[in-house]
């Protein structure tokens, strides 16, 4: 208990007097110590007048952990950084917190205030008729196969009923744009009358107060018969919902930056999380959001029977190796497609290459950012059918098993015409690791490979029935066409 002025400086008058300090203790209804205390003080400058540290045995029990997250977040992006509720939701789920949400804010904010992190900006969102979706992008960071990705969240509000969907890709170009928004319509079941975006989307762009939108999304938004209206980036009144559920839903579900083998790992687990966030959360007038959303799903259309194909068409030359650039990245047609004009099908996960009338050429993954030329080992065969000679100095030998390579290496330019032939027409039914495995298993045999066997082995290995082993036995394939069944041997 802190002793009054007026008795501070009672003791420090009767002790400058010479008043023995046991009299003044007992006249003034102190301790000895406190006399002793006060008498002895050689500053009594005002101090600040700053409260005591409140205990919080709870946090405090944490607080190493909450220092480390909060001092790991300073690398992360900015808007992928963890918030108050999000550590306290974590230190409920991985280490058993006990302590109330209210003491984590506390110690955030004075950790923050220590650093000195800004604080974010608030979101407006206004009300919205049933029916309505709006649309925006946001950017995060996440770990796909091991590897770092500088990736898109596309999300899609229903302003009406509070329910959010995401979709992770790529890029924001046209075509990943529609892939996700089909994605996401998928899950909804129904597609909105109106969808509102802006001008930061790759669907349009607004000048000067006339919207051009984009082929690709002109024809995706004609197929599901939905209508489109632009807004401003800048102004968060005019679609506050999506804007505020970006950062809702980046926060929640992408803190910590997430790993996952494969985007659409990536993608299958924001579906379901989306789906356990919408049936705890609540419209703004209360209600519970699925209970709202049975009101915007009665004023949405119907999906129509077709699946929308993403996919944009460009021309492009192909050069003297068989190359065409596309966005950026190079792409291998092969050499029998060297110096040609070729249509190109950019999809947000893959490119089709297409010549003459339709006939396809090679489909390959998409590739993003810079880097080396995505190819097919399978659209190098033709051409090394045609020159088998080449074979020596071909890169298709740098996916192929080693003992193949050698064993095609030994055979005479027939020999190689007829097994590269043969793994060609067994990869397009079984892929092309299966149909190597399967000539690797004939050549082993002592046999050049032959379309039928390679074939028949392939789907087996494919099939994951294993490998069929031992020598070649020509006489199973009699019984193979009269049971249906695929060979043990070769």
């Amino acid at each position: 208990m802190a002793v009054p002025l007026d008795t501070r400086d009672d003791i420090r008058t009767m002790d400058a007097r010479g008043v023995p300090r046991a009299e003044i203790a007992r006249e003034l209804g102190l301790s000895r110590n406190t006399v002793a205390k006060y008498a002895d003080m050689e500053d009594l400058s005002p101090a600040p007048p700053i409260p005591a540290r409140r205990p919080r045995p709870a946090v405090d029990a944490h607080a190493a952990w909450i220092r480390g997250v909060l001092e790991a977040d300073l690398g992360a992006p900015r808007k992928q950084r963890h918030t108050a509720k999000r550590i306290y939701d974590r230190l409920v789920a991985e280490r058993g917190y006990a302590g109330s949400y209210s003491s984590v804010r506390r110690f955030v904010a004075e950790w923050r205030r220590s650093q000195g992190v800004p604080a974010g900006d608030g979101f407006l969102e206004l009300g919205w008729a049933p029916g309505t979706a709006q649309a925006d992008f946001g950017s995060f960071r996440a770990e796909i196969g091991g590897r770092p990705a500088d990736l898109k969240l596309l999300v899609v509000t229903l302003p009406h009923s509070n329910a959010r969907f995401c979709a992770a890709e790529m890029c924001q170009r046209a075509e990943c744009m529609c892939d996700g928004l089909a994605a996401i319509l998928s899950q909804i079941g129904r597609a909105p009358h109106t969808l509102v975006l802006d001008n930061a989307t790759e669907a349009g762009r607004m000048v000067r107060g006339e919207v051009s939108e984009s082929g690709l999304f002109r024809l995706f938004r004609s197929h599901y018969r939905m209508a489109s209206r632009y807004c401003n980036p800048y102004s968060g009144n005019e679609k506050g919902s999506v804007e505020n559920a970006v950062g809702f839903l980046r926060r929640n579900l992408l803190v910590p930056v997430p790993s996952f083998p494969a985007l659409g790992d990536l993608n299958a687990w924001l579906a379901e999380s989306c789906g356990r966030l919408n049936a705890a959360s609540r419209a703004r007038d209360g209600r519970p959001t699925p209970e709202a959303m049975a009101e915007d799903l009665a004023a949405m259309n119907a999906l129509p029977g077709a699946p929308f194909d993403a996919v944009r068409w460009v021309r492009a030359r192909s050069d003297k190796r068989g190359y065409v650039a596309v966005d950026g990245r190079e792409y291998v047609c092969g050499p029998a497609w060297h110096s040609r004009e070729l249509l190109v099908g950019v999809r947000a996960a893959s490119v089709e290459v297409l010549a003459d009338r339709g006939r396809l050429v090679a489909r390959l993954p998409r590739a993003f950012g810079e880097g080396p030329a995505v190819r097919n080992p399978l659209s190098l065969v033709p051409a090394l059918v045609a020159r088998p000679r080449a074979f020596g100095e071909s890169t298709i030998r740098l996916d192929m098993p080693p003992a193949l390579v050698a064993s095609i290496d030994r055979m005479d330019a027939a020999g190689r015409r007829r097994a590269l032939r043969a793994i060609e027409r067994a990869a397009g039914h079984s892929g092309f690791e299966a149909a190597c495995e399967a000539a690797e298993m004939c050549c082993a045999g002592g046999r050049v490979p032959d379309d039928a066997s390679v074939d028949l082995a392939a789907r087996r290995i494919a099939a994951g029935r294993g490998a069929p082993g031992g020598a070649a036995d020509l006489s199973v394939y009699d019984g193979l066409l009269r049971e249906g069944e695929v060979p043990d041997a070769c």
